[in-house]
């Protein structure tokens, strides 16, 4: 009698929540939408910068925080929260963004313009 075991994922391969709401919004913490959701509506923070209060997100590496700035816009609409993207695309992005060590998303923003005296 033999037993089939499932494979171990490696670190590399991370296995992804199968409900939306269970994927991280913030990495560094691994503050997932359903938890800052759940904050939000325990909370009713006034303004974004107080979802920092939930697990410290946004304080990590900061790629979260304009995705944590449009889930209260969202809020504050009485729409849904999301992130719009997949979880690969997502962290991949935040892969990026950090290897350029600049603090703005390069595959969607561009830079601030100088202001010319």
């Amino acid at each position: 009698m033999s037993q089939e075991f499932s494979p171990i994922p490696s670190p590399e391969t991370p296995v992804l929540p199968t409900d939306p709401l269970d994927h991280n919004v913030c990495l560094c913490f691994k503050v997932s939408i359903r938890k800052m959701q759940h904050f939000i509506e325990r909370e009713k923070p006034k303004v974004p910068s107080q979802l920092s209060q939930c697990l410290d997100a946004g304080t990590g590496c900061r790629w979260c925080v304009p995705f944590l700035c449009k889930m209260h816009r969202q809020w504050t609409a009485g729409e849904s929260m999301d992130l719009a993207v997949s979880p690969e695309e997502y962290a991949e992005r935040r892969g990026a963004y950090k290897r350029a060590g600049v603090k703005h998303d390069p595959l969607t923003e561009q830079p601030t313009p100088p202001i010319n005296p």
